[in-house]
């Protein structure tokens, strides 16, 4: 069997398992490690919580090297594809949160301070702090705080902020006027209030149907992004597989939650002794969909 149709089939097994999902991000494997502090990291890796260089150099993340991305084919119909992982052999996985709840001042940090790659899909109301509170944010000791500033702040982290609409409904239950709302609604929002338009969309719960990639299209979207894995709370990861493994080219999610810090921090060390680097989700994905001489 290709690479390319192994990838093919894989990708499409996850977006099955996703599409029946119950909830937001909803695992169905725990790798079954028990929380830790983070302090022990893969050879020359730097620990968490020290520094970087004052003056980095590029964007975050490790980058792709000539001819390691497989390009993802084009949607017969001319709409934006409907992504799970990344079609590459290298021990590279990419990071994604979603919502922005609960706004953790560390979380930030950590992204800034140690170059972490990271794609924010941010949702109006839970920015804002308005509308029904996710449940599992209740009690968060940041919920809301900086409201947009906040997510300013992630960005200028090194962060890229995408969209995740404006109130999180159930898309394929909307006709498609509903959906082009909630869609350019929340890229009209982010590039108010930060000056960037969104060009990856995640559609709450990872449910969606021809009308949700109809309306993301029209609203200037490239591709949806859904996952492979979600990172539950103290930094265990669930899985989409019965392996319960990394692999690589995985996309995962995890939420803006209560005690995010010191998950994230229990994550990244997680990843690292595990032999995984962190991608730039940006440089794979635009070599991935791009043409075909891109990743000769």
């Amino acid at each position: 069997m290709s690479p390319a149709k192994s990838w093919a089939i894989r990708s499409a097994a996850a977006f099955a398992v996703l599409a029946v999902g119950a909830g937001c991000g909803t695992g169905v494997d725990l790798d079954g490690e028990s929380g830790d502090d983070g302090t022990v990291s893969a050879p020359g890796a730097s620990p968490i919580g020290s520094p970087e260089p004052a003056s980095p150099k590029g964007p975050p993340g490790a980058l792709l090297r000539p001819g390691e991305v497989k390009r993802i084919p084009r949607s017969g119909d001319g709409l934006p594809p409907v992504i799970s992982s990344i079609p590459t052999k290298r021990k590279v996985v990419f990071l994604t949160i979603d919502d922005g709840w609960e706004q953790d001042p560390g979380f930030v940090a950590q992204v800034r301070n140690q170059r972490i790659p990271i794609a924010a899909f941010v949702m109006r109301d839970a920015v804002e702090a308005r509308g029904a509170v996710d449940p599992t944010a209740q009690g968060g000791k940041f919920l809301g705080a900086g409201k947009w500033g906040y997510v300013r702040d992630l960005r200028d982290a090194g962060a890229t902020i995408e969209n995740h609409t404006l109130t999180h409904p159930n898309l394929p239950t909307l006709g498609y006027e509903q959906q082009k709302a909630e869609i350019c609604g929340s890229s009209k929002l982010i590039r108010k209030h930060l000056g960037t338009q969104p060009t990856l969309f995640r559609p709450p719960f990872g449910s969606l149907n021809s009308l949700t990639r109809k309306a993301a299209k029209a609203c200037g979207i490239d591709a949806l992004l859904l996952w492979t894995a979600t990172v539950q709370p103290g930094g265990k990861i669930a899985y989409q597989v019965p392996d319960k493994k990394l692999r690589p080219g995985d996309v995962l999610l995890l939420h803006f939650r209560p005690n995010l810090s010191r998950d994230f921090r229990i994550l990244v060390n997680k990843i690292k002794r595990r032999g995984f680097e962190l991608g730039n989700l940006d440089a794979y994905l635009k070599a991935a969909t791009g043409n075909p001489s891109d990743n000769s």
